[in-house]
């Protein structure tokens, strides 16, 4: 079960709304909050923030974040014992902590706006029901998508929005993860983007003369001379 899933079955079983939810995230971080916003995060068009997290923890009465979201139920969770995988996943949780003015000393209430922004409203973004591939190639059809209302979970600056299909680049991105995208035709080595080799659309970082995944488990995808290569955009969410 998705993340998205589980939120929902939560809120089913506590008997909130959506309405209801949203209404209670606004009041706490005192920043409006649609139902259509948590309507997005159970059916994983975005993310919630990681103080938005904790407080649905919190109004869902989670007591066990790892057995709940992660079917992970071990007493002891100690850093030496985890895998590279895990200490970087610790880190990364460790990075959004400290740009959340909720858990940061170094952030004060003065900053707190940069990081809760409200989209236009009525924005709407293309999400293609097609998934990229972070495994195997799938064309991206520009006709087959629906379109979202741009919410405060949405990058601003994206132009549009598709799934990831596979696992070639956790941990970062999983499959049948809403990424956003900003539609460019060029990108520097090292960023991540979306491209289509020779009619096959992936999701990959790229590299000189290759397009790479971000999971050590695949090889490299070289580029050859007569290959044909295009750029949709660079991941920005």
């Amino acid at each position: 079960m998705n993340y998205g899933a589980i939120l929902a079955r939560l809120r089913k079983e506590k008997g909130h709304t959506q309405a209801e939810t949203a209404g209670y995230i606004s009041r706490r971080i005192g920043k409006p909050c649609s139902f259509k916003v948590v309507s997005h995060w159970e059916n994983g068009v975005s993310s919630p923030s990681v103080e938005q997290f904790l407080l649905l923890c919190e109004l869902y009465e989670v007591r066990d974040i790892q057995g709940i979201f992660r079917n992970a139920y071990s007493e002891h969770h100690d850093l030496p014992k985890l895998n590279a995988l895990g200490k970087n996943r610790v880190e990364e949780y460790i990075t959004m902590l400290l740009n959340n003015p909720l858990f940061a000393e170094s952030i004060n209430d003065n900053q707190t706006e940069r990081i809760y922004k409200e989209a236009p409203s009525g924005r709407y973004i293309k999400l293609y029901d097609i998934p990229v591939s972070a495994g195997v190639g799938a064309f991206l059809d520009s006709e087959h998508y629906i379109e979202i209302e741009m919410d405060e979970t949405i990058p601003q600056e994206a132009d549009f929005s598709v799934r990831v299909s596979g696992d070639s680049m956790e941990p970062r991105f999983a499959d049948g993860q809403v990424i956003f995208i900003k539609e460019q035709h060029i990108l520097n080595i090292g960023e991540i983007g979306i491209f289509s080799l020779n009619g096959d659309a992936y999701i990959k970082k790229l590299g000189r003369g290759e397009l790479i995944s971000l999971n050590s488990r695949y090889a490299p995808i070289k580029i050859n001379e007569f290959d044909f290569l295009r750029i949709f955009g660079k991941v920005v969410g």
